[in-house]
């Protein structure tokens, strides 16, 4: 699922593409472009599409003054960079959740080695081809140094393109070295190609050396800088899926509490505060917290994590079952569970079962008379299926135990439900 978002960094306003698995979303990464590129540059297209795959949501983004973003070019320097991804970092934090997973490309790399520490959820951090510190761009206008030097800005030929490098930005990659990467205290993975033309790979080595453990290595081979080979980009994007699941667990802990949207000088931005060192939650409790203050809303259990959420036909983003769903698959995998174990107590030929469930009233329209009488459900509708060869009278009796399924038995008791409200 791709979807165009647009966020606020500084004064400008920065052109996105979030892309999320079909299902469940096992955590949030951010990923940083090379240096003079955008976020639909192949590499970072081809990795995050196959991240997808793994099912890890992406967020990358044009930086300011390139691509579909506002600003200057010219204007931008590596501090504007970390300044972006601050604000994509919240932007993900506010409206999603907030990154586990940073990778950079080239310059990026450097980038998200910069920015890590300002995003503290993060505990993975992985650079494809990139340098030890800002400083190493220079090379790619070696030539120009001296008129920037002396005229304040030049005109530079990036491949193939013309880009207004202005002194600035040379006094500003001069302010950084490699001296935060010995304090990341997250994973780090280091890619880099040995026949990397641009980014010689001594730059890894540096890289690699600075970081404390955990910190890993994997060489990308033959590939080229811009891993323009759709087989280095895939082979990247699958070592970092196998190689984060030693740091990221697949049910993330995505407890936050919101705050509410606060002036920030030129523009507003929500911001969200990780509360992940909050209590887990009871055994046999069920814990629901707005995610977006909209319709997504946070589901934990004390060892599962999921989403809810409405159509985006009736405003919700639709990143998860809405809640009659909910209610039917309780209903159904208590249904299949029950139906499966009387068939290995029966010892009966049942290879595969199948509920498929529906109910006649929309959500949003019974929402919409909160405040009247509550009216039950009219009706729901089971369909039972089933591979095996069952006769008449044990196919009639599969269908009475489909009735003692325990959600069934709840469902038609008359149920009482008690409302507090608790600080």
């Amino acid at each position: 699922m791709r979807k165009k978002v647009e966020f606020i960094s500084g004064e400008h306003k920065l052109s996105g593409l979030l892309e999320s698995p079909e299902s469940d979303v096992k955590f949030y990464a951010l990923f940083a472009h090379c240096f003079t590129c955008g976020k639909d540059i192949a590499a970072a297209s081809r990795i995050s599409r196959a991240l997808v795959s793994k099912g890890i949501a992406v967020l990358r983004f044009d930086f300011t003054g390139l691509g579909n973003s506002d600003g200057d070019f010219a204007n931008s320097n590596f501090s504007s960079n970390i300044q972006d991804l601050i604000a994509a970092a919240d932007f993900l934090r506010a409206e999603y959740q907030a990154p586990r997973l940073l990778i950079g490309h080239s310059l990026g790399g450097a980038a998200v080695l910069g920015v890590a520490q300002h995003v503290e959820e993060a505990t993975a951090v992985v650079t494809i081809g990139a340098p030890s510190d800002a400083a190493h761009v220079a090379h790619n206008f070696a030539l120009h140094l001296d008129d920037i030097e002396k005229n304040g800005k030049a005109e530079v030929n990036l491949a193939g393109r013309v880009f207004t490098i202005e002194k600035q930005f040379l006094d500003d990659i001069k302010r950084y070295d490699t001296s935060h990467i010995g304090q990341l205290r997250k994973a780090l993975l280091v890619m880099h190609s040995p026949v990397d033309s641009t980014v010689n790979i001594s730059e890894a080595e540096k890289i690699y050396q600075a970081a404390l453990h955990p910190k890993s290595f994997v060489s990308l081979d033959d590939a080229d800088h811009l891993l323009t080979n759709k087989r280095d980009a895939e082979y990247a994007a699958d070592v970092i899926s196998s190689w984060v699941g030693r740091y990221i667990d697949d049910v993330p802990n995505t407890k936050q509490s919101v705050q509410t949207s606060s002036e920030n000088t030129s523009s507003e931005k929500s911001n969200a505060v990780s509360d992940a060192d909050s209590n887990s939650v009871v055994k046999g409790h069920v814990l629901v917290e707005e995610k977006n203050h909209k319709f997504t809303q946070h589901i934990s259990t004390n060892s599962h994590y999921w989403l809810a959420d409405e159509p985006e036909s009736v405003g919700g983003n639709n990143m998860g079952p809405d809640p009659y769903e909910h209610l039917l698959a309780g209903l159904g995998a208590c249904t299949a569970m029950t139906l499966r174990m009387y068939a290995v107590r029966k010892n009966l030929p049942v290879k595969h079962i199948k509920v498929e469930l529906t109910h006649s009233r929309n959500y949003q329209q019974d929402c919409q008379q909160c405040e009247n009488k509550t009216q039950g459900i009219e009706a729901i509708v089971r369909d039972i299926s089933y591979v095996g060869e069952l006769d008449a009278e044990q196919q009639a009796r599969f269908l009475e135990i489909a009735d003692k399924c325990p959600v069934h038995k709840t469902l038609h008791n008359n149920v009482t439900v008690v409302s507090r409200l608790v600080d």
